[in-house]
């Protein structure tokens, strides 16, 4: 028998293997995972930064709850951004149309977006909407 064969003719290695890969990558996932949650994706469509989904410390950094609040039932209308504005969708759903343009996107609960000053839009409550928002000065 030799070294690296058991009684029973299995390979150390496959063993050490089966033994000692779970435990490296559990590892290396819990490493990781506050790094990944960290960076979530901000796209941009139209000149709106979209980020879904962000960390609960980067709405406590931005002090979201501290926002005002704003709900609208379904309905459509036009708006213009008279201020930067950042808000964080608590519900629903949004459709929105950018002046001059026939292509839309949509926004929903749990999305951080910015829209900039002078932004005009077509704005479509699809779901009942709560948010939190913040005009910049």
């Amino acid at each position: 028998m030799g070294l690296w064969a058991t009684s029973n003719g299995k390979s150390l290695i496959t063993a050490a293997t089966l033994i000692l890969l779970p435990l490296f990558l559990s590892f290396v996932i819990t490493r990781l995972r506050p790094q990944i949650q960290d960076q979530n994706i901000v796209t941009e469509v139209s000149g709106v930064k979209i980020e879904r989904n962000p960390s609960q410390s980067k709405l406590d950094q931005l002090g979201v709850t501290a926002w005002r609040t704003w709900e609208g039932s379904p309905s459509k209308f036009p708006w213009t951004f008279t201020a930067k504005e950042t808000m964080f969708l608590l519900d629903g759903k949004v459709k929105v149309y950018c002046d001059g343009s026939d292509e839309s996107f949509e926004i929903g609960a749990g999305d951080l977006v910015e829209f900039p000053k002078g932004m005009k839009v077509i704005w479509e409550v699809t779901q009942a909407v709560k948010k939190h928002y913040y005009l910049e000065k």
